[in-house]
């Protein structure tokens, strides 16, 4: 690595044990689009100009845990009902003021991700 520092996020995955039945998920509730697949081992989406991919267990880095995972969104319309009929959980929503407000939830396997809504910009 230059001294200069990484060019950018490349990738961030999520070490599941069913990548396949994961996708489903991401896909319908979140609206992922798929970027690229490897079988039933890795899913990959492109978010914003990097990736975000589901990955089984041999694929991922030894000792892999955790991560949580969020996109910016412009609402949260629809996403309580999406994301209850494809499977997980809604945890809450917080309101953060003038910063914008998130929703959490739990996929099927158990995963933590949020969806983070910007506060509208006030008229000056």
């Amino acid at each position: 690595m230059s001294a200069a520092g990484p060019k950018r996020l490349q990738n961030v995955y999520l070490v599941a044990e069913k990548p396949g039945a994961l996708h489903a998920f991401y896909s319908q509730a979140l609206g992922l689009q798929l970027k690229f697949r490897d079988g039933e081992r890795w899913f990959q989406y492109g978010v914003g100009g990097g990736n975000v991919s589901l990955a089984c267990r041999e694929e991922a880095a030894p000792a892999t845990s955790g991560a949580v995972l969020v996109f910016e969104v412009d609402d949260f319309d629809g996403a309580q009902q999406r994301i209850a009929a494809a499977g997980g959980e809604v945890l809450g929503l917080r309101d953060m003021g003038s910063h914008g407000a998130v929703l959490s939830l739990r996929d099927p396997e158990g995963h933590v991700v949020q969806l983070f809504r910007r506060a509208p910009v006030a008229a000056a």
